[in-house]
């Protein structure tokens, strides 16, 4: 049994209403747009300093945690007056209300059962990524409404909330935060969360602390030069326009020790090929279904769009990680890589069985099968550990203060 879940995004809103009606003079709830679905966007603010913190949460669907992280700092900003001292703070409740609407992770049991329930949108429909992969007229009006806040606060501070189904805690910063390294090694040490020294979204990413990678130089070749992620060109980099910079805060529901391992591997190059091999043979199997059920363009349906881009993604990542040098030679890199290229096939396959379980009975086992296989391969390979929710809310809810408070001496 968990001992706690995750909020919705409903009871989200509920709470952030509760506490505006609590906090009249200080606290303050409103809509700052629509999604592509007609979903409100929720902006609470706490304060009215001209200093500005924002904190988003849901950019990604299938990362729950920001919702309590959200919650908490809302009630820690209120409750505690140094935190308002020349600075306000103001949560975007879910910046992709319609990807949180498609995703169920209530309290998932194990991999498996956090999959049955997986959504994550295509690339383009992401409202942070979207930037770096459309042209500005063709932006969702999710991203247009994050970017909107953003020039209207002007925030010294843009934290972003995120979130990985099994690994270690780590931070991307777009601009260094000197001294965040500490407190952030500090509390994921109290709470048995491993930092992932050599995580693969920042690989080439130079560090500033073990866990704590900053944005490389404009120059600096990409690691994975197939992928179309940019953050110079996401949201993330939006706040560089007014001084600020962005934090993006990742905290693992499942933990593993292996992403937290110094060590030198001793053959990364040919690590990296076997995990290019497997990945082309598990997204193979995925796509053998797809081309059986459903020949031709993508359909509407965004699961299986979803899907359908994940498995484009898949030839150019593998030859990424067979002729591009390792950007990293430890053993915690290699883990973090391998990793990644486990969830790659195992969310095309778990969005696809979604799609098709009520059309296709066949073809839903077929995937069921494979997402049932790949997430117990996944925890074992990993010596998965599940870290408790309040955990996970409380590191994350940690860091983003330690970074408020470092960033703010930066100005």
């Amino acid at each position: 049994m968990r001992e706690s879940r995750y909020p919705t995004v409903a009871e989200l809103v509920l709470s952030a209403r509760t506490l505006a009606v609590q906090w009249p003079g200080l606290c303050v709830l409103r809509q700052v747009g629509v999604s592509r679905g007609g979903r409100p966007l929720h902006l609470l603010s706490v304060g009215r300093a001209r200093h500005a913190v924002l904190v988003v949460a849901g950019a990604h669907a299938n990362e729950p945690a920001g919702n309590g992280t959200l919650l908490t700092l809302a009630r820690r900003a209120l409750y505690e007056r140094e935190l308002r001292d020349g600075v306000s703070w103001h949560f975007l409740l879910c910046a992709d209300p319609d990807g949180a609407s498609l995703h169920v992770t209530p309290a998932p049991r194990s991999l498996y059962d956090y999959h049955l329930g997986f959504f994550r949108p295509a690339g383009p429909e992401q409202p942070e990524w979207a930037p770096s992969v459309l042209p500005a007229d063709r932006l969702p009006p999710e991203t247009r409404a994050l970017t909107g806040v953003i020039d209207e606060l002007r925030p010294f501070l843009q934290v972003s909330l995120h979130g990985t189904d099994l690994g270690g805690s780590w931070v991307q910063l777009t601009r260094d935060v000197p001294g965040l390294a500490e407190p952030f090694a500090k509390s994921a040490a109290e709470l048995h969360i491993p930092v992932e020294t050599g995580a693969s979204d920042a690989a080439g990413w130079p560090a500033s602390g073990p866990g704590v990678h900053v944005m490389p130089a404009p120059e600096a070749a990409p690691a994975y030069p197939s992928l179309t992620d940019d953050a110079r060109h996401s949201t993330w980099y939006h706040a560089h326009r007014y001084g600020g910079l962005t934090a993006v805060v990742e905290v693992p529901m499942w933990a593993s020790d292996l992403v937290d391992d110094p060590a030198p591997h001793p053959a990364p190059d040919t690590a990296m090929h076997a995990l290019a091999q497997r990945l082309l043979r598990d997204a193979g199997e995925v796509r053998h279904v797809l081309e059986d059920v459903r020949p031709g363009p993508p359909p509407p349906d965004p699961l299986l769009r979803a899907a359908t881009w994940v498995l484009e993604l898949v030839p150019g990542l593998a030859d990424d990680l067979v002729r591009t040098p390792p950007a990293d030679g430890t053993r915690a890199y290699v883990g973090s890589v391998d990793a990644f290229a486990r969830r790659v096939p195992l969310r095309a396959a778990a969005m696809l069985r979604r799609a098709l379980r009520d059309t296709d009975a066949r073809a839903a086992a077929r995937l069921d099968r494979l997402v049932a296989h790949w997430s117990d391969a996944f925890a074992t390979r990993f010596h998965a550990r599940w870290v408790p929710v309040r955990h996970q809310v409380e590191h994350q809810s940690r860091t983003v203060v330690a970074a408020a408070r470092q960033a703010r001496g930066l100005r």
